[in-house]
């Protein structure tokens, strides 16, 4: 496996050994020994699957209570995922890091708690499998705007499907209070 540490604190875009044959494939999907040296050293309790079509943007969301770590891979699809430092007094803070993760590229993106996360499906359908450190509280959950311009996100998609929850979701600006300070 390729642990590749990016820019901001918290976030790895990992690249498992995919071995082929005549049968198919085969990888380790989460290997805990490795991860843990990567520096990944969460213990993930929950694990969600969702199935979504072309142009349906999820977030950006992120836990205030619970922060919740994230492990995301797409197992069939395509998306545009996107994480955002959020962290106040972050050297980082607004920044995002984006990539495509697909069934074709294997890739996995960690997301440490306390960053903002959220990703837009760019094939006919997608589903997304992701690991979480700490389980769903509804109570302790924000959202930001997908298209605040004061992150300036450049999200592959004009005018996503979104949930009402996405559709009413505040700045970043409206939000600063809650969010979490950095704690480097």
């Amino acid at each position: 496996m390729k642990f590749a540490r990016q820019a901001i604190p918290g976030i790895f875009l990992i690249e498992p050994d995919v071995h082929r044959d005549a049968r198919g494939f085969f990888f380790e999907n989460y290997h805990a020994k490795k991860y843990k040296e990567a520096g990944i050293e969460e213990d993930f309790v929950q694990d969600n699957h969702s199935s979504s079509q072309r142009g349906t943007l999820r977030g950006l969301h992120m836990q205030i209570s619970h922060p919740q770590a994230k492990l995301v891979r797409v197992i069939r699809g395509a998306i545009w995922d996107v994480a955002v430092d959020v962290r106040r007094k972050s050297p980082t803070f607004g920044q995002y890091f984006s990539t495509e993760l697909s069934s074709e590229n294997y890739r996995q993106l960690y997301v440490a708690g306390g960053l903002a996360h959220g990703f837009v499906v760019t094939s006919a359908e997608a589903e997304v499998e992701y690991k979480c450190s700490d389980f769903y509280d509804p109570t302790g959950e924000i959202s930001i705007a997908w298209d605040d311009a004061e992150l300036g996100i450049p999200w592959p998609v004009e005018t996503p499907t979104l949930s009402a929850k996405d559709r009413a979701a505040p700045s970043l600006a409206d939000v600063m209070a809650k969010l979490p300070e950095w704690k480097g």
